[in-house]
């Protein structure tokens, strides 16, 4: 068997280093670990994105990025956490798994906030998170609180989201 540098060891795709399709997973990763060590110890979000960036030699772009994702999250919290309440009632948010709820608020941040990403992208990728970082039943727990929020979207936001950007093309004259 080779090695293929087409693919990592969950299959996701893998368009090669720099990418944007790598540099956004990169940049999700990141991201969920730093909103996990915030959660959990409650050190200084911008000391921890310091040390981060310090410790990992993250390229500018995804710093960026990493950055907009976990201040985001944290802006919106007090947003997105009683939204993962209603859709997951069974539980209380603090007996969420760590990792759980930690990929849940960034996600539901991306539906929610980030138009340029796709809600697709953001569950599948929420999704392989869980899958990777959680435990054996996290990916179907968070499928199912994603596409419960998702459903409970207001319409013009649930359009919204759905939308990809498209560049302006010029107008034909008819």
């Amino acid at each position: 068997m080779t090695d293929s540098s087409d693919s990592d060891e969950r299959g996701l795709r893998d368009d090669g280093p720099g990418s944007p399709v790598d540099a956004r997973h990169q940049a999700r990763m990141l991201a969920l670990q730093l909103l996990y060590e915030i959660d959990l110890t409650g050190h200084d979000r911008n000391e921890a994105l310091a040390h981060l960036f310090e410790e990992d030699a993250v390229p500018p772009d995804i710093q960026k990025r990493v950055r907009r994702l976990v201040e985001g999250v944290e802006r919106h919290r007090d947003e997105i956490d009683p939204l993962i309440a209603e859709a997951a009632p069974a539980l209380p948010l603090p007996q969420i798994a760590a990792v759980d709820r930690n990929v849940l608020r960034l996600a539901i941040y991306e539906l929610r906030h980030e138009p340029g990403v796709p809600p697709r992208a953001a569950i599948n990728e929420a999704v392989e998170l869980a899958k990777r970082f959680g435990g054996e039943h996290s990916a179907r727990f968070v499928n199912g609180v994603l596409g419960t929020i998702l459903e409970q979207m207001p319409e013009r936001q649930k359009a919204a989201a759905w939308r990809r950007p498209r560049s302006k093309r010029p107008e034909s004259a008819g």
